[in-house]
């Protein structure tokens, strides 16, 4: 007989795992509280503008490529992809640098900036790329259930290489003199979630993966990714009901024998939650069935969560480009306020997004669509509206000031997004959007289980789980957690 599973939560993670259990020949049933596919990458559309609402960076194509392979299929069966070039800007304190996409052109920035610093990032680049071929390749597709998991030859030997106990931080301080500079080689760990100082070295595979691998648009935005993998799903014969929301997982004799939503009940053969992990844990399972306390939760060390901004103009820009990042201000006061001493930041650093600069579609015609971001910390209470128009003419006078141009007198569409829609609309612990932070003490094997301590059928995919914040790894966490489901029922 064919065996059942429900998937909880579509994103990123939920359509991975999905896919591979229909393609594993598993009768799947995805289960989606809000009414479209893509969880946090969900798109707003309105008044003739387009807008990615979540992630809007594609970094990784390796991966992606890897995962339609696996049905044989090809990404561009699916969407297009265009290289951005330059990748991004970054506004400093007085100028702003473009990162070309040659690296032949970044060595030569590398350069202006700091005299010998190319042949360091040659040398940089060397270990970054061995840590990307091992990390990516290898390790991130364990399920991170045992050390045993990591103790293979190649592995061992490459342990000090890999630089799993040594910060970011510290690595391209070694390497780079330049505040820009280093700068510029951390933050690509921001979207782990983490401080540079907390985050492994492992993950300057990171700026492998921004510099070597570049930095790619889908036609249509990143929800054009979404649409693709839940039109493969959809291929596979995944069935999904939209706006339908889990009550509760009934256990018994530590197994899943129910999964009651406000529209029907399901008595799968397996659960694959890809909603919020600690939400799934506190509200939808009874206490007893708990794989890790409340106590363990609080202690955990969270990815921040963000204010957004969707805007639309009536005239477009001139001299912007498709991402830029507002290092204009002391970092460290904004990390502070985001790690240590929680609060709204005093300072804020923060990044835009025009895709109209790469692709018309998205806006009316002489129109321009903007994504203004602010990492804030994670469990911050009231973000009114009041509080979140303060910050926006904050960053907008910031943007207009170092761009030339006037945009508040052209703005159509305003809609703001923060903390506690978080909540609301994911169930999101503390209103983070990046899920759990990849620090040192919560990676691989330091990370919750894929699989349920209690309940033998029940698992979890997604940011909270293996391998950690990104869409590139949620789409590997939903083919691990597949993966660890037909091993049990071997």
């Amino acid at each position: 007989m064919q065996k059942s599973v429900i998937v909880i939560g579509s994103g990123f993670s939920g359509l991975s795992a999905a896919s591979f259990m229909a393609k594993a020949g598993w009768k799947v049933i995805v289960i989606e509280k809000n009414s479209t596919p893509g969880g946090r990458a969900k798109q707003l559309k309105q008044d003739g503008f387009t807008f990615d609402m979540g992630p809007s960076w594609y970094w990784m194509p390796d991966v992606f490529d890897r995962f339609f392979k696996q049905f044989d299929k090809k990404t561009a069966d699916y969407y297009q992809l265009v290289r951005l070039d330059p990748s991004y800007r970054v506004y400093w304190e007085n100028d702003f640098s473009d990162i070309p996409a040659s690296y032949d052109q970044l060595k030569k920035l590398f350069e202006s900036i700091e005299p010998g610093s190319s042949k360091q990032l040659d040398k940089y680049l060397q270990e970054a790329a061995y840590k990307y071929n091992v990390g990516v390749g290898k390790l991130v597709y364990k399920p991170g259930l045992s050390l045993a998991e990591f103790l293979d030859w190649e592995t061992i030997k490459g342990i000090f290489r890999l630089d799993v106990f040594t910060s970011i931080q510290r690595h391209v301080h070694q390497y780079f003199k330049n505040d820009k500079l280093r700068r510029l080689m951390e933050f690509p760990v921001l979207f782990l979630g983490a401080l540079p100082s907390n985050t492994p070295a492992l993950y300057s595979l990171m700026n492998y993966a921004d510099i070597k691998g570049g930095t790619w648009y889908p036609n249509g935005g990143m929800y054009s990714v979404v649409k693709g993998m839940y039109q493969l799903a959809l291929e596979l014969g995944v069935t999904f009901s939209f706006d339908e929301t889990v009550r509760e997982i009934v256990v018994q004799n530590s197994e899943v024998i129910n999964v009651v939503s406000d529209q029907s009940e399901y008595r799968p053969d397996a659960l694959i939650s890809s909603a919020d992990y600690h939400f799934t844990e506190t509200i939808l399972q009874p206490s007893a069935s708990r794989s890790y306390p409340e106590s363990y939760w609080n202690k955990r060390v969270m990815a921040p969560s963000c204010l957004l901004y969707y805007i639309g103009l009536n005239k477009k820009l001139h001299n912007v480009k498709h991402h830029s990042l507002f290092f204009d201000v002391p970092f460290d006061q904004h990390a502070d306020e985001i790690y240590s001493t929680p609060k709204w930041p005093t300072h804020p650093l923060f990044y835009v997004s025009v895709n109209s600069v790469s692709d018309p579609s998205v806006a009316p015609p002489g129109c321009d669509t903007i994504v203004f971001l602010i990492p804030v910390a994670a469990g911050l209470t009231g973000d009114t509206e009041e509080l979140k128009r303060e910050y926006f003419d904050i960053i907008l006078q910031r943007m207009e000031n170092r761009t030339g141009q006037n945009i508040k007198n052209s703005i159509v569409f305003y809609k703001s997004y923060s903390v506690s829609d978080f909540v609301n609309d994911y169930n999101s612990y503390k209103g983070n959007a990046y899920g759990l932070a990849n620090t040192l003490r919560q990676t691989a094997i330091l990370r919750p289980s894929c699989r349920s301590k209690k309940v033998k059928n029940l698992f979890y995919s997604g940011q909270s789980t293996v391998p950690g914040p990104g869409v590139p790894p949620a789409l590997i966490s939903g083919e691990v957690t597949a993966r660890e489901v037909l091993k049990s029922f071997q």
